[in-house]
C-alpha cells in the first residue's frame, strides 16, 4: 500500500495551474477530500464527525448523486464544506470522446452552482483518468485538474484497523491533500480514530480554495484596471 503514489508525485511536478496535488502548508493544514458521494447512509455520519471536530473538507460529488440527495449537498454548504465536481455519472474518461467528457463536467457544474453559486468547481476525474485533450481544454480556459498527494486506500475494502496502522506508520504532512470516499463507511471509521490524533499533533483541517478560471482572472484584472 503506497499512500503517496508515484503517479501523484510525477503530477506534482507540473504547474499548479495545470494539475493540483497539494495545498498550502501554512499552519499545518491538511485537506480532507471525499469522492463519489453524496451517499444517503454514509455521508450524514461523516458530516456529523467532521462537525464534531470543527473540520472543513472538500466533497467531489457525482452529479446524479447530487440529484438524488440534494439535502446532503445543502448541508455540506451550510456547514462550511467546499463542493467539487467528480463528473455526472462517474464514467471511465479514458474511453470517452472530449465532447462527452465536457458534458459530464458541465452538467455537474450547473447542478453544484445551484447550491453554492460557484460557476466553475474544482474537477477531479473519475478514477484519476484524464485525456490529453481534456487537460489541454482546461489549460486554455485557465482551469486545472485536482488530484491528491496522499491516498488513504479506503476503497480497498480492508479492515479500518489496518488502514489506521498504515497511516500511523506513514503519517500525512502539512499541505497534503488526502483522498478518501464517502460512499462507504470506511473513511468515517478511520477518521474516528485519526482526526483526534492529527489535531493533537497540531494539524487543522481545511477545504481546498475555490478553483479560479481564466474568466475570473480577466474579470479581476478588468476590475483592477477600472479602479485604477
Amino acid at each position: 500500500m503506497n499512500l503517496r503514489p508515484r503517479k501523484m508525485q510525477v503530477l506534482g511536478w507540473l504547474p499548479d495551474a495545470l494539475v493540483s496535488t497539494r495545498g498550502a502548508r501554512a499552519d499545518k493544514a491538511l485537506y480532507l477530500t471525499f469522492d463519489d458521494g453524496p451517499d444517503h447512509a454514509c455521508t450524514p455520519v461523516l458530516l456529523d464527525l467532521l462537525r464534531a471536530h470543527q473540520a472543513s473538507a472538500s466533497f467531489f460529488l457525482v452529479g446524479r448523486q447530487v440529484e438524488r440527495h440534494p439535502e446532503l449537498v445543502q448541508r455540506m454548504v451550510a456547514e462550511g464544506h467546499r463542493l467539487g465536481n467528480h463528473s455526472y455519472t462517474h464514467p471511465y474518461f479514458g474511453q470517452l470522446p472530449l465532447a462527452r467528457q465536457l458534458h459530464e463536467i458541465d452538467a455537474t457544474d450547473r447542478l453544484l452552482a445551484g447550491f453554492d453559486g460557484v460557476r466553475h468547481h474544482r474537477f477531479r476525474p473519475p478514477r484519476g483518468v484524464f485525456s490529453p485533450a481534456l487537460a489541454l481544454h482546461f489549460a486554455v480556459r485557465g482551469r486545472n485538474l485536482t488530484y491528491w498527494s496522499y491516498n488513504s486506500m479506503d476503497y480497498l475494502r480492508r479492515p479500518p484497523t489496518e488502514l489506521i496502522r498504515r497511516m500511523r506508520e506513514v503519517p500525512p504532512r502539512p499541505g497534503e491533500v488526502i483522498l478518501m470516499h464517502d460512499d462507504g463507511d470506511c473513511s468515517t471509521r478511520v477518521l474516528e480514530t485519526l482526526l483526534g490524533e492529527w489535531k493533537a499533533a497540531g494539524f487543522r483541517f481545511c477545504a481546498l480554495p475555490h478553483a479560479r478560471s481564466a474568466d475570473q482572472r480577466r474579470a479581476r484584472q478588468a476590475a483592477s484596471s477600472s479602479a485604477g
